[in-house]
């Protein structure tokens, strides 16, 4: 393996790395009121009954 292919492995090892973090580091929890809960609540119990209708 020659230094420059090895050299280019670190630096492509490196950009998958760094572009991990940085995803990690961007993404943040959101919270939900209980508003918006109850209507998330209320969407998926008529998803799940319209797809047991449909079985």
């Amino acid at each position: 393996m020659t230094f420059t292919t090895a050299l280019i492995i670190v630096i492509a090892v490196g950009s998958v790395i760094a572009g991990l973090l940085l995803i990690k580091q961007s993404a943040s929890k959101f919270e939900l009121s209980d508003e918006q809960q109850d209507k998330v609540a209320k969407r998926k119990s008529e998803q799940l009954k319209k797809d047991q209708e449909q079985e």
